[in-house]
């Protein structure tokens, strides 16, 4: 450990650098895929349509490959940051737009029937009602998505996008243990730092009264976002 804290001491500019190239390479990518993923996945849950490619898109970002995301892009986009960023963007794709989706499609209809009684529009319905119940499971697809950008991140070192796995290549190329071990522990750091952040907003997303899966009181909306087995037995 006080080799890292030495490393890090010695080369505090570098540090910096590479810390800032890399949390501008996972935010462009992670904002990219939020603009990408969100919009179509809650129109599309609201509408009732879509669940084939929301159910299958999780399944299909966990089957690729990080590096071969990265490879696949490198013909086009070659020694650039573009080509990381690119890669990226599809593996921030499928969390956030297969956890958009449920978490609308999750919401009461009595509910959303209620609120189109009220004389609500289809916008007004998923502005005001689909998403503020759905806005907790929607961040936690965002917080699955940030960790994986900022981990994944660190391969576009070897496509010269910089970051935090310059200091892990650059380590690896001449056997520095402390130069590794800075950039592993870095980049853990940071996803660790991403993720709790990204927790808070989520719990402040959550609307007053709402508990997911801990059946709390007040106006019950729990049971509307996620009503059991027994209840809708009940309700059958």
């Amino acid at each position: 450990m006080s080799g890292v804290l030495n490393f890090i001491v010695d080369n505090h500019t570098a540090v910096v650098q590479r810390l800032l190239e890399h949390l501008e390479v996972s935010v462009i990518s992670l904002v990219i895929a939020m603009v990408l993923a969100l919009p179509p996945a809650l129109w599309l849950a609201h509408a009732g349509k879509g669940s084939f490619l929301a159910i299958n898109a999780s399944n299909v970002g966990r089957a690729l490959p990080s590096l071969a995301l990265i490879a696949l892009v490198f013909p086009w986009g070659g020694l650039h940051p573009q080509t990381v960023i690119f890669a990226l963007v599809l593996l921030g794709i499928p969390p956030m737009l297969t956890n958009a989706y449920v978490a609308v499609r999750e919401v009461d209809p009595d509910v959303v029937e209620a609120a189109r009684g009220m004389g609500m529009r289809p916008l007004e319905v998923l502005r005001k009602v689909e998403l503020p119940l759905g806005a907790p499971v929607i961040m936690a697809g965002i917080r699955t998505a940030s960790v994986q950008i900022i981990a994944t991140a660190t391969l576009g070192a070897l496509v010269a996008s910089g970051g935090l796995g310059t200091f892990i290549t650059d380590g690896l190329a001449v056997g520095d243990t402390s130069s590794i071990l800075t950039g592993a522990l870095l980049v853990a750091l940071l996803a660790i730092l991403a993720d709790a952040g990204l927790g808070v907003l989520e719990r402040g997303a959550t609307p007053r009264g709402v508990r997911l899966e801990r059946g709390r009181a007040g106006l019950e909306t729990e049971q509307a976002v996620r009503p059991t087995i027994t209840e809708k037995e009940r309700i059958s």
